[in-house]
Formats: C-alpha cells, structure tokens, sequence
C-alpha cells in the first residue's frame, strides 16, 4: 500500500476524535465541528485539483471531478449555515493539525507522476474517506448541538460513503 496524501491526516483525526470522545465535556463546539468538516472537504477539493492536473486516467480524473464537486457543494451549504445563523467557524487544533498533514502529504504527492500518482491518490481517497466517515458518524455528527449542523453532516456522510465505495472499486482496478 503506499503512502497517502492522508496518512498523516487520518491520523490527526483519529487523535483529535479520540480525545474528544474521552470526555463529552471536552466535545467540540458547533462552530469547531463546522470548522473541522469544511478543512476536510476542503482538503480533499485541493487533492481533487492536483489529481485534475497531474493524472491522465480517465477513470481517476471522474472521480477527481466528482470529488470537487461534491466537497464544494457540501462546503458551500455549510458556509451558507453558519452565516444564517451568525456563527464563525472557529479554528481548533484538530482543524490546524489537518491543514499542516495535507500541506505535507500533498507535496509529498505531488512528487509522483503517472501510474503512482493514480495509486496513491486512489488509496488516500480511500483512507480518508474511511477516516472522515468514522470521525463523523463517532463524534461530530453527535456533538453536534444545531439541528441544521447535524442534517448537514448526516447528508455529507451519505455522500462520503459513496466516495469510499467509488475509491475502493477504483483502487481494486488500479492495483
């Protein structure tokens, strides 16, 4: 297996879901929980994007278009919640940890080209897609408090799912 643009990502998740699920009085705020789940869409739209540039499978540049599509429209519902209801999304360690892992993986990627490029793009799509649904479904879609948050959550959780199964068949075609 090689080494995934979120590796480093995945593991910053699990830390940060791990504590907050040590001690519901340390659950995160809605605004953090917005926060969290936009720096992970947006990571994964800026994945899409290098995908788009440097891969010139036509099978992984679909998938590509679909992830940017679908993170941005999920992003975008979610910037237009908080302004609705006057919240500033509030940034976390968790939130920082995940920026810094990408910026990191993602130039590490960035290294590669052709048929490597393709695998490990498609296995980080895998691993954080695997990630993101578990930190989800464990801790932010249940600490959310705002009724509108947790709706959007679940219906991005849908989604994602569907984007792990697609990156799974995509993988088994690749390897």
């Amino acid at each position: 297996m090689h080494e995934s643009l979120s590796g480093g990502v995945a593991a910053a998740i699990l830390m940060a879901t791990a504590t907050v699920s040590a001690s519901a009085a340390d659950k995160p705020s809605d605004a953090q929980i917005a926060h969290i789940a936009y720096v992970a869409g947006d990571i994964d739209v800026k994945a899409a994007k290098l995908a788009l540039k440097k891969s010139k499978n036509e099978s992984v540049r679909a998938f590509a278009d679909n992830m940017v599509r679908d993170h941005t429209a999920v992003n975008e519902k979610a910037l237009a919640l908080v302004k609705k209801h006057n919240v500033t999304p509030e940034d976390n360690e968790t939130s920082k940890s995940l920026v810094k892992q990408a910026e990191q993986k993602r130039a590490e990627l960035s290294k590669l080209s052709g048929a490597a490029f393709d695998r490990a793009y498609v296995d980080n799509e895998v691993t954080f897609h695997g990630t993101v649904n578990g930190a989800l479904e464990t801790t932010l879609i249940p600490s959310a408090s705002n009724a509108e948050l947790k709706s959007l959550l679940r219906t991005g959780l849908k989604v994602f799912l569907g984007h792990k199964h697609h990156a799974e068949q995509l993988a088994d075609k690749l390897n």
